[in-house]
């Protein structure tokens, strides 16, 4: 089985590409998706736990965990210590339940690919980029955004250029849906190959 590591920066237009590789028939996992799911499950004692009162009815409150992480970076990187192994697993699972079922190739929609070091598990990586202003104001247009906040977020992240230079495959979402089905159709083509 050949496994595609699919990342990019905020607003970059990743969930857009996982969806045009789905529509291909292929198995993708979704990282952000495992964490809303968990959030339900496996994630709110621990959570709770770290950060009192933010849970309703046995889930992860969204609306009180952002409250309660308001911006700080060193609480999002402590809720990102209980959050991320539970993803880790969760995408385990994934990927043993699609070897068993014979798929191909699968690809894992994985936003934070190279800060926790998940390319040296991918057979290659495809990182979707755009063009800077075009992120910021995809990124600023979101509710509860701020341009302070963007910046502390963006200063986290390996660098676009970085995860560029590092990728095997890249995908400007810049020139348009069309341009970017066609990239993901050679995505595929050339992986076919490889296994």
């Amino acid at each position: 089985m050949f496994v595609i590591g699919l990342t990019g920066s905020m607003a970059m237009g990743k969930s857009t590409t996982a969806a045009m590789f789905r529509r291909r028939g292929v198995a993708v996992h979704d990282s952000d998706r495992a964490v809303h799911d968990l959030y339900r499950g496996a994630a709110v004692e621990p959570i709770e736990h770290a950060f009192p009162g933010v849970t309703t009815d046995g889930e992860v409150d969204r609306k009180k965990l952002g409250a309660a992480l308001a911006g700080d970076i060193d609480q999002l990187a402590r809720l990102e210590q209980i959050v991320h192994p539970l993803v880790r697993a969760k995408t385990v699972e994934f990927g043993e339940q699609a070897a068993r079922e014979g798929a191909p190739i699968i690809v894992l929609d994985i936003p934070l690919l190279f800060e926790t070091g998940a390319e040296q598990w991918m057979d290659c990586v495809v990182v979707v980029t755009t063009a800077p202003e075009t992120q910021r104001e995809r990124v600023l247009a979101r509710r509860d955004m701020t341009e302070e906040l963007f910046e502390k977020l963006l200063a986290r992240q390996v660098p676009d250029a970085d995860k560029r230079r590092h990728a095997h495959f890249v995908i400007d979402t810049g020139f348009g849906f069309e341009a970017a089905e066609r990239d993901v159709d050679t995505i595929l083509r050339a992986t076919s190959t490889m296994i």
